[in-house]
């Protein structure tokens, strides 16, 4: 079933964008949907127009695919994601990956918004993903596995892709932005997690929490794309924070950030080039 709807997204897609295809995707987490603002823009296509693709329905996803450049770098760019608490079964969340896979797509830059495990990884800090934890209870891949896509045990010791996390490391060193880097956790949401939850987590090792990512890596690293992960820290963790966590201060931190991981998206991306 997937092989079909991944051939309707596919053609749909084609249809829409007459030239060639980038070998670079991005997705837009929540709050950083403006930098399509500052991509050069061939195409823009309504996910309302690629037959299967899950509707993101959260406030700060935008449900467009942008298709153009970012410096000398052709990107294919997701304004918007989709995520397993709106409803959408894990399965569904591999359309889109699977669908970049058939036009060429070699590297994958996931970027999110989330909770710091840490006091001195604050709101608006950045966080180079080198390693996640599914705790989300779902799997994309559950269910028959398509050998033609990829095997169906396959190794994760490199989820994010050790070469891409070192130039995404050297590009923020260039700009002077602070990176910090470690280990990421997806829970299914929507809740923010408790305090004890938090507890648990940090005992676990993890330093950033949210509700998307793992399972666009998981599809990605199946049919052999190349990930490198990118996190907006929007608050502290449920018990770390003063105050009571909301989708509002999500999008009112990634807001004040922006300007800083705009620049280091801008600086990488073009960088691919070389």
């Amino acid at each position: 079933m997937i092989a079909q709807e991944v051939e309707r997204s596919l053609s749909a897609i084609k249809a829409a964008h007459s030239g060639d295809f980038p070998k670079v995707a991005l997705i837009l987490g929540s709050g950083l949907g403006k930098f399509g603002d500052v991509m050069d823009i061939d195409t823009v296509i309504s996910y309302d127009d690629i037959p299967d693709f899950p509707q993101p329905t959260v406030v700060g996803h935008a449900g467009r695919l942008l298709i153009g450049k970012v410096g000398r770098t052709p990107l294919l760019c997701m304004q918007g994601r989709m995520h397993l608490y709106e409803g959408h079964p894990a399965h569904k969340l591999a359309i889109s990956i699977r669908t970049f896979k058939r036009l060429g797509v070699e590297k994958l830059i996931i970027t999110n918004a989330a909770g710091s495990m840490h006091l001195d990884m604050p709101a608006g800090s950045l966080m180079n993903i080198t390693d996640h934890v599914n705790m989300s209870g779902h799997n994309p891949l559950t269910g028959p596995n398509d050998d033609a896509v990829g095997p169906r045990f396959f190794d994760m010791t490199e989820a994010y892709d050790k070469d891409l996390r070192a130039r995404l490391a050297s590009s923020a060193e260039t700009l002077d932005i602070k990176l910090h880097s470690g280990v990421y956790v997806q829970l299914a949401g929507p809740n923010f997690e408790t305090p004890a939850e938090i507890r648990m987590l940090g005992k676990l090792g993890i330093d950033a929490v949210g509700m998307s990512t793992v399972q666009e890596c998981l599809v990605a690293r199946h049919c052999g794309m190349d990930v490198v992960g990118l996190s907006l820290i929007t608050n502290l963790g449920c018990g770390l924070s003063p105050t009571p966590l909301s989708h509002d201060e999500t999008l009112s931190e990634a807001e004040k950030a922006f300007g800083n991981i705009s620049r280091l998206l801008v600086h990488f991306i073009d960088a691919l080039a070389e």
